[in-house]
This record gives structure tokens, C-alpha cells and sequence, in this order.
């Protein structure tokens, strides 16, 4: 085991000691919630940790270990093997037989451990010898065993917000933990945090790094010139958060929707190049294929999701020729924004319309005293009537005027669904 650094990194020094320092992950750590139920029921139960890099996995697994007056065993599946697992194991059958203290075994990275190393851990877990907690980025569905992954409660942390790792600067320059450093300018606290990304341990290294240079140059004032100066085009490309990143993302879909793969590329690569988080990319994606693409091509939004889970398998920068192969299909795909607007004219008819109630025959009958109310009478059942269609039915409130809030497009599937629907409708007249 290595020695701990006389000179740790800023990002050790202000690793959390208790829960209430914990910033970011209130999802899952405030009050009622799951991880802070598991913190206060007393018993420590096998989990994976699952999020991106600098979200609090290890810190959340040391707060365990102290929480429970637990030994803590890490691991890391980058660099250790099985001659680790089986150190790990020894170690844990010593202490339970000298005083039955728990034992937590942290496996940082386990994706990168593969079937039969973490097969290992399976009697050890099951015979209670140790708690596991496995961290990763990866998607435990793919990269963990199903074995493993029976065993453990599955935390999904997020990234960091604005507001987390503004606070994170904040605590930094309050316990002068930079001694070099007594502030940072509002625009150059901006540009740190847009250049994290929601990681907190990338914010703390570049503070790091920039605290050397100020110590350097003998600047105790940061100023987001300095800050450029010193940092240079890193943070001078990367401005998410910022205009020009903005900027990009719109000139991206608005390439996409108008149907140009080329510029829709430029656009992409330009935002990876830029530092952009290609999951970021991802959702938006997804959300093209919905907004600009809908039902004139129901295949774009499978492209997106698939996209978007081969770069959660893969990574960088394998994955990012799939996120690149779904931008050009999203371009060459037939548009429609017929479902977008339709979800937001029914979106606002619904706030500013009042609570109709459910027409009897479309209200469910389970009980004996529901169908004495006639709830369900005369309910006709589609697939009973002709091609599946019963023709002159109502599912809309009692006493309300039809709506048409979808309205299909000339465009790809969308020509055929206006037809069917053109159809129903004349079958509909014809009944009433």
C-alpha cells in the first residue's frame, strides 16, 4: 500500500469528512432519500456507484466506511488484478476473526475488471465477509455481471451543477486551501466552471494549476484575463455555458433540420472539438429526432438512443463515430415538427382548459359497485369491431369540441399516416 503524499492534491485535502460537506448528489443524499436512508439505518449494504468522473463516487464510499466504523480496502481495477481481490480477502478474514469489525472493499473503476475477477468477489459478498462497492462510468448493465449486479443496489450520481462547483470555489477561497489565491473575478469563476463540466475533481486540479501560477507571478487577484493567459486555449475553445457554445449548438440543429450533412458535421465536430461532453451531444440528438424528424421517420429516434448507448459502451473517442453517423442520418431523414407542435398545443390547451371528467364509458370497472354505476357501459372494444376500428366512438370528455392538435406533414411516413387518419375520419362521419 502506498504511502499517503506528505503534499496530498487540493482535490484529497478537501475531500468531504462528513455527509453535511458532501456538494451535489441531493437526489440521492437529503433527507428520505436512498443513500442517505442507507447512511442512517446502521447496516452497510453492497452497491455501485454509476456516474461520470468527479461526482463523489470514492468520497461517498470513504463516508460509508467512517459511517459504519468500517476497515476500507481499495482497489483499483485499472491497475490491480486478482492478487488484489485475494490480499483483500485475507485481510478481511483477519480482522472479522479478530473482532468481527465490518470490511468494505471499494473496486474503483470495476468495468475495467472482467468476468471471472469479478466473479471472485461473488461468495465473499454473499457470505457477508465483506460489503463491495464498485464505482464506475460505465453503465453497469453492460459492464458489470449480472451475477454482481444482483448483489448490489445500483446509485446513479449526477454531474455536478453550476451551483456545485461554484460553491466548491467558494469553500476553496473561504478555508484558503489556495494560500496563493485570495479571489477569483465572477467571470473567471464562470469559465472555471463551464471548463469543469460537472466534474469536481477537474475544477479542483485546474485551481490547483492555476494556484502555482499565480504563486509564480505573484497574483492574488484572478481575473478571467489572467485566467486565459495563464490557461490558455483550453479554456479559450471550451465555453459551454457561454455564447459562442450556444451559439454552436443551434447552428448544429438548425443544420440538421435543414437537411444539410455536411454542415451538420462541421457543426458536431466543431463542439467535440471544442470540449463539448459527447453526452451532452447525445441528448441532443434524441431530441432532434423527436422535434425535427418525428413520425415522418420513427427510425431517427432508434438511431439517436443506439447512438447514444454505444458511446455509454464504448466512450471516447470509439463512440463518437456513432454519435457522427446519427447526425448525418438525422440530416438525410425526412422532417417533421408535426408532433412537436401538436404536444405543445395540447400542452397548453390542458393548462388553460378546465378538469373534465372521464366519460363513463371510458372509466374503468373493477369493483361491483363501479359497474352498477355504469362505469365502462357501453364501451366498445376496438379490436371486436371491423379492421380493428370502432368507427364513431368518442374518447374526448362529454360536451367538448374535437381538437386537431396533430396535423401530419407531406413528408416521408407522415404521408401515409395522414391518409390512414384522413380515412378513420371519413368512417367516423359516415357512422354519425
Amino acid at each position: 500500500m502506498a504511502k499517503p503524499s506528505s503534499h496530498p492534491p487540493l482535490a484529497e485535502r478537501l475531500r468531504p469528512k462528513s455527509l453535511g460537506e458532501v456538494i451535489g448528489q441531493q437526489h440521492l443524499l437529503g433527507n428520505g432519500l436512498p443513500l442517505r436512508i442507507a447512511f442512517e439505518s446502521g447496516e452497510p449494504h453492497s452497491c455501485i456507484l454509476w456516474g461520470p468522473p468527479g461526482v463523489g463516487k470514492t468520497t461517498i464510499a470513504r463516508l460509508m466506511a467512517s459511517s459504519f466504523d468500517a476497515h476500507f480496502i481499495t482497489i483499483s481495477a485499472v491497475l490491480g488484478g486478482v492478487k488484489d481481490i485475494r490480499e483483500a480477502v485475507e485481510q478481511a478474514g483477519i480482522w472479522q476473526a479478530q473482532g468481527g469489525r465490518r470490511t468494505i472493499v471499494f473496486v474503483d473503476e470495476v468495468h475495467r475488471f472482467n468476468k471471472s475477477q469479478q466473479d471472485a468477489f461473488l461468495p465473499h459478498v454473499e457470505s457477508g465477509l465483506f460489503t463491495f462497492i464498485g464505482a464506475t462510468t460505465e453503465n453497469p448493465s453492460f459492464e458489470v455481471n449480472s451475477a454482481l449486479l444482483s448483489r448490489a443496489v445500483v446509485y446513479v450520481l449526477q454531474p455536478l451543477t453550476e451551483a456545485d462547483l461554484q460553491q466548491i470555489v467558494a469553500r476553496v477561497l473561504a478555508e484558503h486551501a489556495l494560500p496563493a489565491i485570495e479571489s477569483i473575478a465572477d467571470e473567471a469563476v464562470s469559465r472555471l466552471v463551464a471548463y469543469a463540466d460537472g466534474d469536481a475533481r477537474r475544477l479542483l486540479n485546474t485551481l490547483e494549476s492555476l494556484s502555482v501560477a499565480a504563486r509564480a507571478e505573484k497574483i492574488t487577484a484572478v481575473t478571467d484575463d489572467w485566467l486565459l493567459k495563464v490557461l490558455g486555449e483550453r479554456l479559450r475553445r471550451y465555453d459551454k455555458g457561454g455564447e459562442q457554445f450556444y451559439d454552436t449548438i443551434s447552428a448544429l440543429h438548425k443544420s440538421v433540420r435543414g437537411s444539410d450533412p455536411d454542415a451538420a458535421l462541421y457543426w458536431f465536430m466543431r463542439m467535440l472539438d471544442g470540449g463539448a461532453e459527447p453526452r451532452y451531444m447525445a441528448r441532443r440528438l434524441v431530441r432532434m429526432a423527436s422535434e425535427d424528424i418525428g413520425l415522418a421517420d420513427p427510425r431517427a429516434l432508434r438511431m439517436a438512443l443506439d447512438a447514444a448507448e454505444v458511446y455509454e459502451r464504448l466512450g471516447s473517442p470509439e463512440g463518437e463515430l456513432a454519435l457522427a453517423q446519427c447526425v448525418v442520418y438525422l440530416a438525410v431523414a425526412p422532417k417533421s415538427n408535426a408532433v412537436y407542435k401538436a404536444f405543445n398545443e395540447a400542452k397548453a390547451f390542458i393548462k388553460q382548459d378546465g378538469t373534465r371528467p372521464v366519460p363513463l364509458h371510458l372509466r374503468n370497472a373493477p369493483t361491483k359497485l363501479m359497474k352498477e354505476l355504469d362505469y365502462g357501459k357501453h364501451y366498445r372494444y376496438a379490436h371486436d369491431e371491423a379492421d380493428g376500428f370502432a368507427a364513431g366512438e368518442n374518447y374526448f370528455p362529454e360536451g367538448m369540441a374535437v381538437p386537431h392538435f396533430y396535423r401530419p406533414v407531406n413528408r416521408g411516413l407522415e404521408i401515409r399516416i395522414a391518409e390512414k387518419l384522413h380515412e378513420l375520419k371519413q368512417r367516423n362521419h359516415q357512422k354519425n
